[in-house]
């Protein structure tokens, strides 16, 4: 068992760069609705999805979906990115859920692999390094299960809305919703706040423990995108393969017993200890200094 857990647990590897740092768009035709960016300077090593798609208040439609697809698959080969943040292009909207408009128009059979579609976009983002959700603005639905797909969430307090609004259209959450929502409120939460649709602010959303951060909104509207960028700041500098166990371990221990999580987590710590970046932490320890981590 264990090792077959060795097996299933090692990061992926060895990782190329990124192809391209444009936007998404191949198979797609119009403008493109997403923009991948790669920062510079300070900031080297945080990647930004920019969600653009103002008609439709960054719906998730076949074309959204497939760009995100088409760029998580080519930034999970970069090495470079130690932390992937969400964010919108459009004020006062992070994601408005599903585009409804344009599943009207599908048969109930692509409803189906249209949803499934959504499905293994949620799991992609199930990310190799950190994911962060800005949310400045709305972020219902679907828009929401993006944001529960990642690990970190940040709001602004009053101009973010978020809910699981499904069952107040006839449906109910389909993109992993119904799972990933009681794994992070708890249960009896989780369904109170899906069987009522309910409407969350960022700060009611804090409280309950939803996101990790709700801040004042600015004047341009991006708060919360600023915030997550600090967020994503204080993540660099460390070691960014212990960081990727780290997720690893926690991901897949929450999903099984005490004992066996412990197993995991002996396994991602038995493949941190050959690494570069373990022998530059303890001689940085060692000689007073700050430790200079290359991911290796």
């Amino acid at each position: 068992m264990l090792r077959a857990l060795t097996s299933a647990l090692r990061l992926p590897g060895p990782w190329g760069p990124l192809r391209t740092r444009g936007c998404a768009s191949h198979g797609a035709t119009g403008d493109p609705e997403i923009q991948v960016r790669a920062l510079t300077g300070r900031d080297q090593g945080i990647t930004e999805i920019l969600m653009n798609r103002p008609s439709a208040r960054n719906a998730l439609g076949n074309v959204l979906v497939s760009q995100l697809l088409e760029a998580l698959a080519q930034l999970r080969e970069d090495q470079q990115v130690r932390v992937l943040l969400f964010r919108s292009g459009v004020k006062g909207v992070f994601c408005a859920g599903a585009d409804l408009k344009e599943r009207e128009q599908m048969s109930e059979a692509e409803v189906g692999i249209f949803v499934q579609r959504l499905r293994g976009l949620m799991n992609e983002i199930a990310f190799p390094a950190p994911t962060i959700a800005a949310m400045d603005g709305f972020a219902l639905g679907g828009g929401l299960e993006l944001a529960l797909a990642c690990d970190l969430r940040v709001a602004a307090a009053s101009s973010a809305v978020m809910g699981l609004i499904e069952t107040t259209r006839g449906l109910l959450p389909g993109a992993g919703g119904t799972q990933r929502l009681p794994r992070c409120l708890g249960v009896a939460l989780a369904k109170e706040l899906i069987f009522t649709g309910r409407r969350l602010s960022g700060a009611q959303a804090q409280a309950l423990g939803l996101v990790n951060h709700a801040v004042s909104q600015n004047e341009e509207g991006n708060a919360a995108y600023h915030r997550a960028l600090e967020l994503a700041q204080e993540i660099l500098p460390q070691a960014p393969i212990a960081v990727r166990l780290g997720k690893v371990a926690i991901d897949r221990g929450m999903e099984v017993d005490i004992a066996s999580g412990m197993a995991i987590e002996g396994i991602c710590y038995a493949q941190n200890i050959p690494t570069q970046d373990r022998l530059e932490g303890m001689a940085a320890f060692r000689e007073k200094r700050p430790p200079r981590f290359v991911g290796k």
